[in-house]
């Protein structure tokens, strides 16, 4: 598999980055697979593609502290990142993993694979919910998925040192919780891996045995999606 550890500039170039990987796996001839990791530079808002902006966000506490609202192609609920959140990225093939076309096998495998990698360091993190990662009972990871003809994209978080603290004053309580989380609130319900960033990513390289370093990323279709899409107030706020 490739790797590519990369972060862009902006929030905008940055979810467009993932989906571009996506679409330029589809239009290759032969089945493509890769893992991306990256990092915001600042906090930053994203909305699941069917979430609706004031029953997930506290647009008014973005507005006045400069945060973005943004939103990605796959499904869930919105999430805060920032640094200290390591977002990943992986754009795997049908043609090479037929399994995994049921949403739910596709979530057990690739939370089951980062799980498997990460007990090494942190021996109680486990799969929870549909589409969780956890230690004990406190949510580690959030991912989603977004599924095309030919590859699907996998992506998601892991919080390792992120102020969690700040996540209640930007999010609302989800309209959608899975059971483990009891209704507790973001800052009981969330936690840190006690790790590095260094160590999640090799983890995560390891996971997947990402050892092909990647010379070259889709440039020019992560721009036109930024122009496109991801800087589009319509989009975004789903206006």
């Amino acid at each position: 598999m490739r790797y590519l550890d990369l972060t862009l500039p902006t929030p905008e170039e940055n979810l467009a980055l993932d989906e571009a990987l996506l679409d330029e796996a589809e239009q290759a001839a032969t089945p493509q697979e890769i893992l991306r990791l990256w990092e915001p530079g600042g906090l930053m808002v994203v909305l699941g593609r069917s979430s609706r902006i004031d029953e997930e966000v506290h647009r008014e506490a973005c507005r006045a502290d400069g945060v973005p609202v943004l939103r990605r192609p796959s499904g869930g609920a919105a999430i805060l990142t920032g640094p200290g959140c390591l977002m990943y990225a992986l754009v795997l093939s049908y043609d090479l993993r037929p399994a995994l076309r049921p949403v739910d096998l596709a979530h057990r495998f690739v939370l089951n694979a980062i799980a498997s990698a990460l007990r090494p360091l942190a021996d109680a993190v486990r799969c929870r919910g549909i589409s969780d990662l956890a230690m004990a009972d406190r949510k580690i990871s959030g991912n989603s998925i977004r599924c095309r003809k030919r590859h699907l994209l996998y992506h998601g978080t892991l919080l390792y040192r992120f102020p969690l603290e700040l996540v209640g004053r930007y999010l609302r309580t989800p309209p959608r919780q899975p059971d483990y989380r009891v209704g507790r609130d973001h800052a009981s319900f969330l936690t840190n891996l006690p790790l590095s960033r260094a160590a999640l990513s090799a983890a995560l390289a390891s996971a997947w045995q990402a050892t092909a370093p990647c010379a070259r990323w889709p440039q020019e279709q992560t721009a036109q999606l930024v122009r496109d899409r991801y800087s589009l107030r319509e989009w975004n706020e789903g206006v």
